[in-house]
C-alpha cells in the first residue's frame, strides 16, 4: 500500500502547471473529470500555500499602448470610462496608464478583449 501521507504531501506541493497536467492524465487515462480533480486539489490546500494563494478579487486594467489604430482606441476609452474626448486622448497618449481600478475579473477580461480588438496593448494586474 502506498504511503498516503507522502502522496498527500506531493499533491499539496504541486504547481498550477502540474495540477493541470495531472487533471489531463486523470481524465484521459482514468475517466475522472478535471473539475473533480481540481476540487480535490483545492480541498487539499497547502501548508503555507493558503496565505500566498489568496484569490485576487479586484483587478486594475492598464493601457500599455494605444497601438496602431489610436483613434479607435481613444473612442473606445471615451466610451468605457465616460470621460470626454480630450481626457480619453490624453489617457491614451500618456500610456501606460490605469484605465480602471478595482474591477471584477470578468469585467477586466471584457475590457481587455475590447481594447485589444481596437488595437491597444492592455495589461491586467
Amino acid at each position: 500500500m502506498a504511503d498516503l501521507k507522502q502522496i498527500a504531501e506531493t499533491l499539496v506541493n504541486l504547481t498550477v502547471k502540474e495540477v493541470n497536467e495531472l487533471a489531463t492524465i486523470l481524465k484521459d487515462e482514468y475517466g475522472i473529470e478535471p473539475a473533480a480533480a481540481a476540487a480535490v486539489m483545492v480541498a487539499g490546500g497547502g501548508a503555507g500555500a493558503g496565505e500566498a494563494a489568496a484569490e485576487q478579487t479586484e483587478f486594475d486594467v492598464i493601457l500599455k499602448a494605444g497601438g496602431a489604430n489610436k483613434l479607435a482606441v481613444v473612442k473606445l476609452v471615451k466610451e468605457l470610462t465616460g470621460n470626454g474626448l480630450k481626457e480619453s486622448k490624453d489617457l491614451v497618449d500618456g500610456a501606460p496608464a490605469t484605465l480602471k481600478e478595482g474591477v471584477s475579473k470578468d469585467e477586466a477580461a471584457a475590457l481587455k478583449t475590447q481594447l485589444e480588438e481596437a488595437g491597444a496593448e492592455v495589461e491586467i494586474k
